[in-house]
């Protein structure tokens, strides 16, 4: 079945923490303009709603995760998935975006016609089957750039005569009872690092199970200094200066780590010394075999799985899976270990723009030959937007500065008559992944499914803040590779300006 078509000036994918984002940019600044967002699921939130295991946390401080132009009033600066939801259904509510979103939308198809100026949509309605479709004159990807549906775990010899249950994090029962259990953790990521300690705290005993070891820092969960500007200043400008203060700090760290990898490695590994029971093998357990932040560092706050460890209640395990077996698992040293539950907090599948199939005049748009224009649009697709936020800091900061752009360069088309806008590819720019210098597995797996970026600005992929805030607050909308064409002719007249 298929119901009439419903036309908006923009449409987003996605109500998770970009969209409800992008949706308040744009209504702040175009109040007359309609949009709607579409979601997949039967609720807001994205992440932060889908995943439901047990110390759920930003890895990230909410002063930067948050909203620029919302504070963040929580007494803890590394927050609980809970208190994250909450926030941006609180952000959607206040500022009625909650009126504009369509649940059970999934949105299948997007298709550019050139001679019309739009796109049209198509999405399944999921309760009852229905194609909808939708024309815009905008498409807005917040959809993020994992599967909602599949997460990833390999495929391990013998898992099918383990008699316990094997849970995956990304869809954790909510009657499992871990209480007082052996539990056999798998992975080495930001994921375990939450889990372990968290597991902990209900009695189980927890073998975290890693093939190789991944950079773990501590950090305190409430902001000393945050605490301090909030009790002498308003809300707002507290907020503002401790956003700054964690962007530099943030910024900083990943600068000293790409440019003097050997200190920072040396720097990390005397805290770990510090909150480690003496003697520990750090250089087994605690050593990565790449630099700091070419994956992400994952966090501890204060100290959490530090503090497992030295109390006995959390081992780690670095070895290689032979099989599983009726009890647990044989490793391929011949050690064995017992479990009561496995969990395989193994790593996520990546999805470009929520699977959606994209087309520009009847044309399928291959995202592996396509090149990311400022790390927000895509060569040759017109009127076209996505936010993928910073893999080395918060990613709010990223959706925030895209948000920004959109508006600027609506403004900008609606001053100038322009009806369309596209990024136009310069053959001399040379092509680079998109995620370069950035290589941890779940990544490597899905490369060549995403676009590509550009050896040069504007197409190369900056994972830098500050740069990118003067490019996308505050530097020209117009440049040689950003076409402008206006709909007044049957063959409209391209404008460079």
């Amino acid at each position: 079945m298929t119901t009439a078509t419903e036309h908006v000036d923009v449409l987003i994918v996605g109500a998770g923490l970009s969209g409800i984002g992008a949706a308040y940019h744009l209504q702040q600044a175009f109040p007359q303009r309609t949009y709607a967002i579409l979601e997949g699921r039967d609720a807001i939130g994205g992440t932060w709603d889908l995943f439901r295991y047990p110390g759920i946390r930003s890895d990230s401080d909410m002063y930067t995760l948050g909203y620029r132009f919302k504070p963040w009033l929580g007494d803890k600066s590394i927050a609980d998935g809970d208190s994250i939801l909450d926030y941006v259904r609180d952000t959607a509510a206040e500022n009625g975006i909650d009126r504009h979103i369509r649940f059970g939308h999934r949105v299948l198809r997007a298709e550019w016609s050139s001679a019309d100026n739009r796109w049209t949509v198509q999405a399944d309605r999921t309760e009852s089957g229905e194609t909808v479709t939708f024309t815009a004159g905008f498409l807005l990807s917040c959809s993020g750039y994992y599967s909602y549906d599949e997460a990833y775990t390999p495929d391990f010899p013998g898992v099918e005569r383990f008699t316990g249950p094997v849970v995956h994090p990304q869809f954790w029962p909510e009657d499992l009872d871990y209480a007082n259990k052996k539990v056999v953790l798998i992975g080495s990521g930001a994921t375990a690092v939450t889990l372990g300690p968290t597991l902990t705290e209900q009695g189980a005993h927890v073998t975290m199970l890693q093939r190789s070891p991944s950079y773990i820092v501590s950090r305190p969960a409430r902001d000393a200094l945050a605490m301090k500007l909030r009790r002498r200043l308003p809300p707002r400008a507290a907020y503002a200066l401790i956003r700054a203060k964690n962007v530099a700090l943030a910024t900083t760290v990943y600068q000293l780590s790409q440019r003097y990898p050997a200190w920072v490695r040396e720097r990390i590994r005397g805290y770990q010394e510090r909150w480690l029971p003496p003697g520990y093998d750090i250089d087994t357990h605690f050593t990565p075999s790449y630099n700091p932040w070419d994956q992400r560092l994952c966090l501890a706050p204060n100290n959490d799985f530090f503090r497992a460890i030295r109390k006995g209640k959390l081992d780690i395990v670095t070895d290689r899976i032979e099989t599983f077996t009726e009890t647990g698992l044989r490793l391929a040293s011949g050690a064995t270990l017992d479990a009561d539950i496995v969990v395989t907090a193994t790593g996520l599948n990546l999805l470009a723009f929520g699977g959606i199939d994209l087309a520009v005049d009847g044309r399928p748009v291959t995202l592996s030959d396509s090149m990311a224009y400022k790390a927000m649009m895509l060569s040759d697709v017109p009127n076209f937007a996505y936010i993928i936020g910073y893999t080395n800091a918060s990613w709010t900061l990223k959706a925030d500065l895209v948000s920004e752009y959109l508006v600027r360069l609506l403004r900008h088309m609606d001053a100038r008559g322009y009806a369309r806008c596209t990024p136009v590819r310069d053959p001399s720019v040379g092509a680079e992944s998109l995620f370069l210098n950035f290589n941890p597995g779940y990544v490597q797996r899905a490369v060549s499914h995403f676009p590509i970026q550009g050896d040069r600005a504007p197409w190369r992929l900056r994972m830098n803040y500050l740069r990118d805030m003067i490019t996308l607050r505050h530097g020209s909308i117009a440049d040689d590779a950003l076409l402008f064409e206006r709909a007044e002719r049957t063959e409209p007249v391209a404008v460079r300006d």
